[in-house]
């Protein structure tokens, strides 16, 4: 009984699955492309489909071959079922920060490249094809697309180098949007017969395109918002379910609802995922995840190229040679567009510091590397199945595009390793080839140790030992003589590898530790962001770009400052709660990672890069270390009991973890049953949940006693200092951060709890410790704005008062003007590089009046001359005067 319906579809994808699973092993074993020779299966299949049809001895297979030629999916079907996930996993694989930096060689190749391919290829088939020139370019924009399958599967094949590869996959990102863009234009003018104006269909693409990365975005976050949202009880399951919806639902929405470019969408929802995924998926499920797609895109492009390429013996019925004279000037004129591009316009962004620059063998890889595929297929497929457009246009279209497919496939996708080859872009770099030699020289050394411990216990004949030790020994020997690390690599080169191997170190530590149910996403995703920025940093900018990122994670973001901002302004506490919480955690984390990270260098990076190396690295690190253990003592200081809390809490779960892992252990040499095993991981899933509902954090903690504690409020009644506690916000500082500037309106004064600042007067530094005021200078001698610039030197915590309650404050209780000046003249002023006075108060304040005394005058005879006149005023004229030498002051 035939197989007919869905069933013959079902068998017929099945099968195609088959002949799939047997291409991959071939290509690998015959060094031939997977997605050429997949091109090659399609088309063998489809002509052998064709001439089964057309026999008569071979009828019984006709039913196959019908399946086969007239497969029930169309152009659209090929575009909406294949190209939104292909694309999506495209962006999920791209390592986004490594593609920041070569941003403007994408955008040159995946826009500017396809416009002017578009063009050229136009310009160049419009005097010989005998097409409107419309048309022409509709063809350009058709085999504008390049295919990154192919090229990508060559280089990593082969070991190219991985910069290579990460720009042709960048490249093919965006190139199919911005050519499937200028293919709907053309092809919408087409059929209704109008001119295309340039201008507003330029705007039209580059809105498309924006956005689609808006809504790419913005569907991205919400899917990992959802997954948070549902928390870890979910499984995996549901997170990978929500990631296959994710590009088809960016895709159609943009594509059929809003009208932009639903391939952009897909792309930008993909490099969200990139980015912020490793940070909001636990480790094991990211894993799980990326080989989910991996299959998943696997099966989609194998299928999509043979489907495709099944259908080239249909487009290329009715071929002429002229036609082949055609193909053959629109694949010169198409390469000739690709080179000017690469060669001439990449040095363009590499003078303007642009885009970093790019060897000349990596440019003429990229050039001969442009291949088309099964999106130019479709696209042609989509022009000949549209009724609206006339049968020349279509079989030219048709003709045209399936040619330029097969060349660029059968030509350039079969030397392209050759020519990777003949470049030297498969082998090491001589930093790599001199690290090979150094860590093999190390590694070889340990193993070597390892066999002989292992020989001796087990009982090894010594002869036979001796055999391998020696081939061993000879290996060791082999790799010293040619190791070239230390005259390969200089000293900056040097560090530079051993911060990048840090910071890779540090990534790898912190997704170990997310793998803790109880850690909060954000923080992790916080820190994650922060290791990367620092593994950035270090390649571009070695030391430099390492520290500077790293002083980033300590110095407060935008959202803390903003929290602190509503706090001080608004005195809403909630948003600065919670921002203060997370700081607590990364810094915490970040001691522990930093620990880590120290004993990393003396166990790794010291026997492999050297003692040299590893001591400025750890002189990098201490640096670091010093800065965070300031800024966390100065929070622990105001909130022990918090502080206490949380390190037991993260004690608690890594010691959940540990028997997490034995039970694992155990279930892995068999030593437990299977039920057993199960619960025991249930029960430690139940005391993991306890920890993921925070830790309650009160704000304020404290804050009265800190009031109480401040030297210029002594004597103050304790009623008025828990009213001034109520008034007074927190605010913490960093080093470098700005408390006043020059100039600046001064609305609050800030109270020293903890913290060091300095100001400059003229040709005098003054600094500024626990107790003392900033702005109370300016406030008393009635000035509404600072005159110097006052600087924090190390993390600190200030309390802020408003003016108007500061003004209230000295004006009702003059003890608190006599507390003042006490401290003024009591402050000690260290000698050495700070520049002191000691004739000179710092804050010059007035003891009986807020107005200046007169110039040259001292404060305190001023004073005594006040007091000795109301004196004398009092007196009766008949009662003599005070002796006025009694009356001077005695410091003078």
């Amino acid at each position: 009984m035939p197989v007919t319906g869905l069933a013959t579809v079902l068998l017929a994808t099945a099968i195609l699955l088959v002949i799939v699973s047997a291409v991959q092993p071939l290509a690998k074993r015959i060094e031939l492309s997977e997605t050429v020779l997949l091109a090659i299966v399609g088309i063998i299949l489809g002509g052998v489909a064709d001439i089964v049809l057309h026999s008569s001895h071979i009828y019984i297979f006709d039913t196959a071959a019908e399946v086969l030629l007239d497969f029930p999916i169309n152009s659209e079907g090929f575009l909406l079922i294949f190209l939104p996930i292909l694309v999506f996993q495209a962006g999920l694989a791209i390592d986004v920060r490594r593609l920041y930096h070569e941003m403007g060689t994408v955008l040159l190749l995946a826009i500017v490249a396809v416009v002017l391919s578009t063009a050229m290829i136009g310009l160049a088939l419009y005097p010989f094809s005998g097409m409107p020139l419309i048309v022409c370019l509709l063809v350009g924009s058709i085999v504008a697309t390049t295919d990154p399958s192919a090229v990508a599967g060559i280089f990593k094949e082969i070991g190219a180098a991985t910069r290579l590869t990460r720009l042709v996959e960048g490249e093919s990102l965006l190139n199919d949007a911005a050519a499937i863009s200028i293919f709907s234009t053309l092809t919408a003018a087409i059929i209704a017969h109008k001119e295309v104006h340039l201008m507003s269909s330029a705007i039209s693409i580059l809105v498309s395109f924006a956005g689609a990365v808006v809504v790419g975005f913005i569907f991205a976050r919400l899917s990992l918002w959802m997954i948070v949202a549902l928390g870890s009880t979910s499984g995996r399951a549901a997170e990978i379910t929500l990631t296959v919806a994710l590009p088809y639902i960016s895709y159609i929405v943009c594509d059929e609802i809003i009208g932009f470019s639903g391939v952009v969408a897909a792309a930008a929802a993909g490099l969200t995922l990139s980015a912020y995924g490793p940070s909001t998926f636990r480790p094991q499920t990211w894993r799980f995840l990326n080989e989910i797609w991996q299959q998943i895109v696997f099966w989609a492009g194998s299928l999509l190229f043979v489907l495709a390429s099944m259908l080239v013996p249909r487009l290329l019925i009715g071929m002429t040679k002229w036609d082949c004279v055609l193909i053959l000037i629109a694949t010169i004129a198409g390469l000739i567009a690709r080179a000017v591009v690469v060669f001439g316009m990449l040095p363009i962004l590499a003078a303007t510091k642009i885009s970093p620059p790019i060897p000349t063998p990596f440019k003429a890889t990229m050039v001969w590397g442009g291949l088309r595929g099964a999106i130019t297929l479709a696209l042609a497929l989509a022009v000949t199945e549209n009724e609206l457009v006339s049968t020349p246009i279509s079989h030219f279209v048709g003709i045209i595009a399936t040619g330029f497919v097969l060349i660029t496939l059968l030509v350039n996708g079969t030397t392209l390793r050759a020519v990777v080859v003949y470049f030297r872009l498969n082998e090491l770099t001589p930093i790599d080839q001199a690290v090979r030699h150094q860590i093999l020289g190390i590694g070889l050394g340990r193993v070597r140790d390892k066999t002989r411990r292992t020989a001796n216990e087990f009982g090894f004949n010594n002869r036979i030992t001796g055999y391998v030790i020696e081939g061993l020994e000879r290996r060791i020997e082999d790799e010293q003589e040619a190791n070239t690390f230390d005259t390969a690599l200089g000293n900056r080169q040097q560090i530079t590898l051993a911060l990048i191997t840090i910071a890779a170190q540090e990534r790898s530590i912190l997704l170990d530790l997310f793998r803790m149910q109880g850690l909060p996403r954000r923080v992790m995703e916080t820190l994650l962001r922060s290791a990367e920025a620092a593994l950035d940093g270090a390649w571009q900018d070695g030391r430099y770009g390492y520290v500077k990122e790293m002083h980033k994670r300590l110095h407060p973001p935008l959202r803390f400052r903003m929290a602190q901002s509503i706090h001080r302004r608004l005195h809403i506490d909630r948003p600065l709660m919670y921002c203060m919480m997370e700081r607590f955690e990364i810094l915490l984390i970040s001691r522990f990672v930093a620990i880590s990270l120290t004993r990393f260098v003396k166990r790794k990076i010291e026997p492999t890069l050297g003692s040299r190396v590893a001591d400025i690295v750890s002189e990098v690190l201490d640096r670091q270390n010093r800065m965070l253990d300031d800024a966390l003592e100065t929070m622990r200081m105001h909130y022990q009991g918090y502080i206490e809390a949380l390190e037991a809490r993260f004690l608690q779960m890594v010691a959940l973890r540990f028997e997490n892992e034995e039970y694992d252990d155990l279930h892995t040499e068999t030593l437990i049953s299977e039920e057993l095993y199960q619960e025991l991981e249930k029960a430690v899933e139940k005391r993991f949940a306890r920890y993921n509902r925070s830790l309650k954090f009160n704000l304020k903690s404290g804050i009265e006693q800190r009031v109480q504690e401040l030297p210029c409020l002594r004597g103050v009644p304790q009623a008025v200092l828990y009213d001034i506690s109520m008034s007074m916000s927190i605010y913490f500082v960093s080093p470098g951060e700005r408390i006043f500037s020059r100039g600046e309106r001064i609305k609050n004064v800030f109270f020293i709890s903890n913290g060091l600042f300095e100001t400059h007067v003229e040709d005098k530094v003054f600094t500024f410790g626990s107790g003392d005021i900033l702005g109370a200078k300016e406030i008393i001698g009635n000035k509404k704005r600072t005159e110097s610039i006052y600087r924090s030197l190390r993390f600190g915590y200030l309390l802020t008062m408003p003016i108007d309650v500061f003004k209230r404050l000295i004006s009702e209780y003059s003890i608190v003007r006599h507390n003042l000046i006490q401290i003024d003249y009591a402050r000690h002023r260290p000698e050495g590089d700070i520049v002191v006075d000691n004739n000179l108060p710092l804050l010059e304040y007035n003891p009986l009046a807020i107005e200046k005394p007169p110039e040259g005058g001292s404060v305190s005879n001023e004073a005594k001359k006040d007091k000795q006149k109301k004196e004398d005023q009092k007196q009766p004229k008949n009662q003599p005067k005070a002796n006025e030498d009694s009356e001077k002051d005695p410091f003078q």
